[in-house]
């Protein structure tokens, strides 16, 4: 077993509990984006499975390129325009796959954390009217439910405890340093906005505080 520091209730710095990870797989994972090691985690104290792509040799003494990136069937999978998701994974992929050392860590937190059926009751309550924040809201639920926890202590067994992260979201960078994770740097990955994705893009701006200079 991997024991791993536990984050406690409220996103404070991280406590001295433990969560335990299953043995971890690994095998080769070539794709049409680069050449990977996949990697697979499980929380076998909540369930909660998460995988990471592997470029290069990530290690202390060097600075990995990394993504966090949180499920998203509807984009990743199916091409939905709702949302730049898709794009944005896909442009990782294409970037870390080049680097000396780089990790996605690809994460089990669908509609920021609600699941993907209540995503589903989200984007019905998006039809009529609401953005992406005010839907969670009205389903009872925060408007981001994600934490860092896991992505962090997978980038510590990986041995990325030193990164640059691929991201537009700052509260991605506090979340991970919280638990003891190095942000040498954050660097942005915008995709330019259409016509279906620019509100969705101007609400994650203005209501959830990414960096996003295109919308």
């Amino acid at each position: 077993m991997i024991k791993a520091s536990k984050r406690s209730q409220g996103r404070p710095a991280s406590s001295t509990s433990s969560i335990r990870f299953d043995k971890v797989p690994r095998a080769k994972l070539p794709t049409r984006l680069g050449e990977f090691i996949i990697y697979g985690f499980r929380d076998l104290e909540s369930g909660e499975e998460a995988v990471a792509l592997v470029s290069g040799n990530p290690s202390p003494d060097k600075t990995s390129l990394v993504r966090i990136h949180s499920q998203c069937l509807t984009g990743d999978v199916f091409s939905s325009k709702r949302c730049d998701c898709g794009d944005q994974l896909a442009a990782a992929m294409n970037l870390i796959g080049k680097a000396d050392a780089g990790v996605i860590v690809y994460q089990q937190k669908e509609g920021r954390g609600i699941g993907l059926i209540n995503k589903i009751h989200a984007y019905e309550l998006q039809d009529q009217g609401l953005d992406t924040v005010a839907a969670n809201i009205e389903l009872g639920f925060e408007a981001d439910m994600r934490d860092y926890r896991m992505p962090a202590e997978i980038l510590k067994y990986l041995g990325a405890t030193r990164i640059e992260l691929l991201s537009n979201n700052p509260e991605k960078v506090q979340g991970l340093e919280q638990e003891g994770i190095q942000v040498a740097k954050r660097i942005p990955l915008e995709i330019p906005p259409s016509s279906s994705t620019r509100g969705y893009l101007r609400i994650k701006k203005e209501k959830l505080g990414h960096i996003l200079n295109k919308v």
